[in-house]
């Protein structure tokens, strides 16, 4: 455990608060930013940076999603359902973005004296999140549960329910570590939506790749869990407080110049990218 807390415990933390830009903070600007801030803190022109943000209403594809056999189908009962969607630039499969679900990156830099393993980046978001809900007699586990959306080893659940998934993104020089938190609403709800995409995308016909059976009992809010009515504001205080007690100087930060250049060159990557499956942005 020391070990991972060691990469929580900063000099400084540089923080970007993107938990209430409200709807029109799109998701390909989330992706293209955590991408920027690899390359900034890989450089070591930032330090470690943690960033929260929140989108309304979003569905993001993973890169097989959009090989599913009746994908527009798919895509458009999201639509109808008031969804947008997109692709993003690192793996795993569909996830639920909205008001209730906290996302949050961390961003550190790795040379080649301090390599982060995969397992290390899983385990300090673990460690994080458990000491974010250290008050709260329950435990937290990391481990896949069968039947989610998005399943992985890293699925954080309780009571063997699912309230949040993690992934990780490397460039230059930079190891973002990012976690989706269902925190409030129906964790159900929200699988039952991928599961009604799903049905539709794949539309009876044998895909490319293994299409999670989802099924929506395995899935909840933490809100639900904890059986608290806990906000995103609420665990944002957490996750700040929990920040400051790991490091000596904690800071709220835009980008800068230089990184403003960047995240440009980054933003059109994604729509790019997202144009490509011809998803107009």
């Amino acid at each position: 455990m020391a070990e991972e807390i060691s990469l929580l415990m900063q000099d400084k933390w540089r923080v970007i608060d993107q938990s209430s830009l409200g709807p029109h903070f799109r998701a390909i600007q989330s992706f293209a930013m955590d991408d920027t801030l690899c390359q900034s803190v890989g450089a070591e022109l930032s330090p470690a940076a943690a960033r929260a943000w929140v989108h309304h209403s979003t569905v993001v594809l993973g890169i097989q999603d959009t090989r599913l056999p009746h994908l527009e189908k798919g895509l458009d009962y999201l639509a109808d359902q008031g969804y947008d969607y997109i692709v993003r630039n690192s793996g795993g499969l569909a996830v639920v973005l909205d008001e209730g679900v906290l996302n949050v990156s961390l961003i550190f830099p790795e040379t080649e004296r301090r390599k982060i393993d995969i397992n290390r980046g899983y385990e300090t978001m673990y460690s994080l999140i458990k000491y974010m809900f250290r008050d709260f007699p329950l435990e937290i586990e990391a481990r896949e549960i069968t039947g989610s959306y998005c399943p992985g080893s890293y699925d954080l659940s309780i009571h063997g329910k699912k309230f949040a998934g993690i992934s990780q993104r490397r460039i230059r020089n930079g190891v973002a570590v990012q976690i989706y938190l269902s925190v409030e609403g129906s964790g159900s709800g929200r699988a039952q939506l991928i599961q009604e995409f799903y049905k539709r995308a794949k539309g009876g016909a044998p895909t490319k790749f293994d299409v999670p059976d989802i099924r929506p009992e395995v899935m909840a809010s933490l809100s639900e869990l904890l059986q608290v009515p806990l906000t995103v504001q609420d665990v944002m205080l957490r996750f700040l407080k929990t920040l400051q007690e790991h490091s000596s100087y904690m800071y709220n930060s835009g980008l800068q110049s230089e990184e403003t250049a960047w995240f440009e060159a980054y933003l059109k990557r994604m729509v790019d990218r997202n144009e490509k499956f011809g998803f107009n942005l």
